[in-house]
């Protein structure tokens, strides 16, 4: 398809009922790549923004029998996040071929690994977002809310007092429970778990922003699995939560055979 009639198929497309919102952040590329998610069944109609982060937005979507969906878009690369990026892609046997890819191919293979983890992780019954379907930058997986509006972060649920102590008790033993099942099932390390990517959805914890999960066979897995440990014993403890020495969590997920 040449250049000319590839910007017509998108302005006619523009026009059709698939986008309730078209920003201008939506190159040509990405744009097409949501027709193409259309073209396969993956969704039906793209609506409103849910989340935002300098690199990616995610928006709510419908699938083609109107059940909710979330469609993640990465928009940017900046230097700051390619350094971010190098940092989980380096020592990963799965993604070596990430040296001397251009800026919107790595953004690619980014979103490949999010979707990747997410199928490692779910398939290992992890509660993560399911992942439905990926086209280039564009992925998308399970709607973790209802009605389109997405579920809250344990940071926030916690910091409008809808979670009791009790509740965050029974939170942090599921948590440091999906952090054992992630290393020994999913054979993942998340590498940035904190109270601001884990959702409380009816009550139970679901993890979410995996792309820079990494395999155990990662030089630095053991250090991302100290730091996830540590992050959210800092949370809870400071939650009145009674915890676990972060030091003890690590040395019982390491020590027992995978």
């Amino acid at each position: 398809m040449d250049r000319v009639s590839r910007r017509e198929r998108v302005k006619r497309y523009r026009d059709s009922d698939l986008f309730e919102i078209v920003e201008e952040v939506f190159d040509t590329s990405t744009v097409m790549s949501v027709l193409t998610l259309k073209s396969r069944g993956c969704i039906k109609s793209l609506k409103g923004a849910i989340s935002a982060g300098k690199e990616a937005k995610v928006y709510w979507a419908k699938d083609p029998v109107d059940r909710d969906l979330a469609v993640k878009i990465y928009l940017t690369l900046t230097s700051e996040f390619r350094r971010s990026m190098i940092k989980y892609l380096a020592g990963d046997p799965r993604y070596e071929e990430y040296r001397g890819l251009s800026p919107k191919k790595l953004i690619y293979l980014w979103a490949r690994k999010e979707f990747s983890n997410l199928k490692r992780m779910y398939e290992a019954g992890i509660r993560v977002p399911e992942p439905k379907c990926l086209e280039k930058n564009v992925l998308v997986m399970e709607f973790i809310g209802s009605e389109g509006i997405r579920a809250p972060l344990l940071k926030e649920a916690y910091e409008t007092g809808e979670l009791s102590l009790e509740d965050l008790m029974r939170i942090y033993k599921e948590i440091t429970e999906i952090i054992t099942l992630i290393y020994r099932k999913a054979r993942l390390v998340h590498g940035d778990l904190s109270e601001y990517n884990i959702m409380i959805f009816e009550g139970k914890p679901v993890v979410i922003d995996v792309s820079q999960a990494v395999s155990i066979d990662h030089p630095n897995a053991r250090s991302f699995l100290e730091q996830d440990l540590k992050n959210i014993t800092r949370f809870f403890a400071k939650a009145g939560v009674e915890v676990e020495d972060p030091a003890d969590l690590l040395g019982d997920i390491l020590s027992s055979p995978l």
